[in-house]
């Protein structure tokens, strides 16, 4: 893209975790090798700053972060504040998340800078309706909008928007031997992601009774920030299955690859929730395809466009006990070829190919 300058606002970004923070980090390195000079304005979400600015030290551009103030009031100005004053010396603005979706309309009412918003689900399904509003009031400003799933983009039909695109969320490789095609031992199942009610490991939880009978000594393996912990481990000890359930909290990459490793099956029962949550793709499902597992995800969300139903896994109605039971019986008893198929269904998710993708759609703009 030769020179540009770009900037990109997003609502979180690495190294803590998060998948709209994952996306944004991913494309800025996209950009980056492009030949384009990316700096990021994102907040920052821990309490002393150190591990943002430990990682912030060895990347190639420039990360300018945000720390919250006592009055949240006072942390959106500044924001505000600083985004007006790095907006000045680029050329193209990318938008990713809900705060950062408002930031850019703001600036769009005063700029003749292009701007490109990328929307992943849960800020389209805000349950104010005047923050919605906001929403599609900013998104009806922007020269384009990026939709990550079509789940996503049919969230957005009813804005009959001009120049609007799908490409999928993509997940960067890594030099991890594919486990083998085979189940040894008892079956191992397992869950990647903040343990919330949208990520749906509450709907695991409650099938372990009729799963426990259909595979003895099976294992459920819950990664991630342990948000809900609690109240899950509650839920599992009233159903008494706490023996079936392993809780790991949040690890870093390196122990992520090796727990994927270790499973058979990746489970995403992801629902939307009270707050109008939603999963807006499901990065993680291809995460653990590259490693050669099958998958199990929700329908109704944007994990509809990362399993291929019938050929990475299985696309089932979350909270119906039997279908899990079902779906996982029909994978494991074709696990070879489920195994085989993921692992080719995760090659075109790779960055490398979503990062093109992406820069057709900015030489365009």
């Amino acid at each position: 893209m030769n020179s540009n300058k770009i900037l990109i606002i997003t609502s979180e970004f690495p190294p803590q975790p998060g998948g709209i923070g994952n996306h944004a980090y991913q494309l800025a390195l996209a950009l980056y090798r492009s030949g384009s000079i990316v700096s990021v304005l994102c907040d920052d979400r821990s309490k002393d700053g150190k591990e943002e600015k430990d990682f912030d030290n060895l990347l190639p551009f420039l990360v300018r972060r945000i720390s919250s103030k006592r009055l949240r009031l006072r942390t959106y100005f500044y924001r505000i504040r600083i985004a007006i004053k790095m907006e000045r010396d680029q050329e193209l603005i990318l938008l990713s998340g809900k705060f950062s979706l408002w930031t850019g309309g703001l600036l769009k009412i005063f700029s003749r800078k292009k701007f490109i918003a990328v929307v992943h689900g849960s800020e389209l399904r805000l349950p104010n309706p005047m923050a919605r509003k906001l929403t599609e009031y900013c998104l009806k400003q922007f020269d384009s909008v990026i939709a990550v799933s079509h789940y996503t983009h049919s969230l957005i039909n009813h804005l009959h928007l001009k120049n609007s695109h799908v490409i999928f969320n993509g997940f960067e490789e890594v030099k991890v031997t594919p486990r083998t095609s085979e189940i040894a031992g008892p079956l191992q199942v397992i869950t990647v992601g903040n343990v919330t009610p949208r990520k749906g490991q509450q709907n695991v939880i409650k099938a372990l009774p009729m799963l426990k009978q259909a595979f003895p000594g099976i294992t459920y393996h819950v990664v991630g920030i342990p948000t809900y912990r609690d109240s899950l481990q509650e839920l599992a000890k009233g159903l008494g299955v706490s023996d079936a359930l392993v809780f790991h909290g949040r690890v870093d990459e390196e122990k992520k690859w090796q727990l994927l490793k270790q499973a058979h099956v990746f489970v995403m029962l992801s629902e939307q929730t009270t707050s109008g949550d939603v999963e807006g793709f499901g990065i993680a499902i291809l995460e653990a395809n590259s490693l050669g597992l099958p998958a199990l995800g929700s329908k109704g969300c944007g994990i509809e466009d990362s399993i291929k139903d019938g050929y990475s896994g299985k696309l089932l109605n979350p909270g119906v006990d039997f279908e899990l039971v079902e779906n996982l019986k029909e994978i494991c008893d074709n696990y070879a070829v489920y195994a085989k198929n993921a692992l080719q269904w995760s090659e075109s998710f790779s960055w490398k190919h979503i990062g093109k993708e992406y820069l057709n759609v900015l030489h365009k703009i």
